[in-house]
């Protein structure tokens, strides 16, 4: 503890890395201040009810990622959405069009092209967004009122020019913290987002060790909880840094009168390449059904049985959500990591793997490897997902049908099938979001002050993060 302390004081000792660290948390400080101003012509109250009623859906997906101002339906109620669905648009399309891919591999100049392309991208994402939000508003009413004090065309222009510079403010924000702050800009507001939700969770823990709401359990199952969730963020940092380092040998060269090479090397291989993306995908796939039936539950009874089967808990939504998860894993790893250009890049730079022939050998023996990888990267992203909400929820096997449920209703416990019904405020997705956010932060803290000659945080070593 002393070592951290000595290196926070460290980090305000030096000017240029204080201005950093104030400028960054000065523009999420506006971020904050931005969720808090609410979008003209809404009726808050009704919104809120709405939204009791739309667990489970993907509108909480949405919520999730603005911090809460979805809810509310602020001015920054699109959050970082667009422009993180811009992002993962345009990096798909670099496998299908030749051009993103030859931007791509340009260097500086290619990246700032396609960083200009996601701008624009999530302008149009954000104007169809707020379009679809005004249009819902406008045609839902609860229990008859209407969530819109005054409808029409005026409403709609509003709403949609109100949203898309609230996302497009927040894509700025983030632009401007990646440049002239600390860490990435859009990752730190997705944290900030959530993070801010903590004292609430606090709150809900207290409140139930007060009202004894486990009995005379109570206390034992808080320690229970609180040695949980520290068990599930060691677990985290110990995998998020996790590689699998590939040795690479380079053979000599003769440059004109330089002889170069003759070095070793490693290639690291993440356990978890594909990060929080296939949790996020697989969610936001399972929380159409709720969202379906939100919208035309009364029209089709079908949508209301679905969405009941695939809510958290149900063994039909935990199978799913699992090969969801490793599909996703595979094919967006897949994407991404290219073992036949990285055979193709060793071998024109004169580097092997010890034992392996170049070329198609070695891209076999790595796409091997990366497989692996990926599967063991699933299966922990699933664990890490389902864990919090089976300890909320329980797992329901008693729901399982041919007298198979009825079984494992006599012999299991009932906290066991019907959950602990506490309120974590972190889910499996956004607790992988701040844990891997708030490891990449702290290592280019770390790197700032090893760099000017200061000790960083780490007594032995260097910290990692997932980059």
């Amino acid at each position: 503890m002393k070592r951290f302390v000595e290196a926070l004081k460290n980090m305000f000792r030096i000017p240029d890395l204080r201005n950093r660290v104030l400028f960054t948390l000065a523009l999420l400080g506006v971020y904050r201040i931005g969720a808090h101003i609410p979008t003209p012509g809404i009726n808050a109250d009704v919104l809120a009810e709405m939204f009791k009623q739309a667990q489970g859906s993907v509108l909480g997906i949405f919520d999730l990622f603005s911090g809460g101002s979805f809810r509310k339906l602020t001015i920054f109620a699109l959050g970082i959405m667009p422009y993180i669905t811009a992002s993962i648009i345009l990096q798909l399309m670099q496998v299908v069009f030749p051009y993103l891919e030859r931007l791509q591999k340009e260097g500086e100049l290619g990246r700032r092209k396609i960083t200009q392309y996601t701008r624009y991208l999530t302008i149009v994402l954000s104007v169809i967004q707020s379009l679809t939000i005004a249009s819902t508003l406008q045609a839902t009413n609860m229990s008859g009122q209407s969530l819109v004090y005054h409808p029409g065309i005026g409403f709609t222009l509003m709403t949609i020019l109100t949203l898309t510079t609230g996302s497009a403010f927040i894509m700025w924000l983030g632009e401007q913290i990646s440049e002239r702050g600390i860490g990435n800009g859009m990752s730190l507001i997705i944290f900030v987002g959530i993070v801010v939700g903590l004292p609430r969770a606090v709150d809900d823990l207290i409140t139930k060790a007060r009202t004894a709401a486990w009995g005379p359990f109570t206390g034992l199952a808080l320690i229970f909880l609180v040695a949980l969730m520290v068990a599930v963020v060691a677990f985290i940092v110990f995998v998020e840094g996790g590689q699998r380092r590939i040795p690479v040998q380079y053979a000599k060269r003769v440059v004109g009168r330089r002889v170069m090479g003759g070095q070793s090397s490693y290639l690291p291989l993440r356990v978890n390449s594909g990060g929080v993306i296939p949790p996020i995908f697989a969610s936001s796939l399972l929380a159409f059904p709720a969202t379906a039936a939100l919208m035309m539950g009364t029209r089709w009874a079908f949508l209301n049985t679905i969405k009941e089967r695939l809510q958290w808990g149900e063994p039909l939504y935990t199978v799913v959500y699992i090969t969801m998860i490793l599909l996703f894993s595979f094919f967006y790893v897949g994407i991404v990591f290219n073992p036949t250009e990285l055979a193709d890049n060793m071998r024109k730079n004169g580097g092997f793997i010890p034992g392996i022939r170049p070329g198609r050998n070695t891209s076999e023996h790595v796409s091997k490897i990366l497989k692996r990888l990926t599967f063991i990267g699933a299966v922990y992203l699933a664990i890490v997902c389902l864990l919090p909400e089976w300890m909320i929820a329980g797992i329901h096997l008693d729901h399982i049908g041919w007298g198979i449920g009825s079984w494992f209703d006599r012999h299991f416990p009932v906290w066991f099938l019907k959950g602990l019904g506490v309120q974590f405020y972190f889910g499996g997705t956004s607790l992988l979001i701040v844990v891997g956010v708030a490891m990449d932060t702290v290592q280019q803290l770390e790197a700032q002050l090893v760099m000017r000659n200061y000790e960083g945080f780490a007594r032995k070593g260097r910290l990692r993060g997932r980059r």
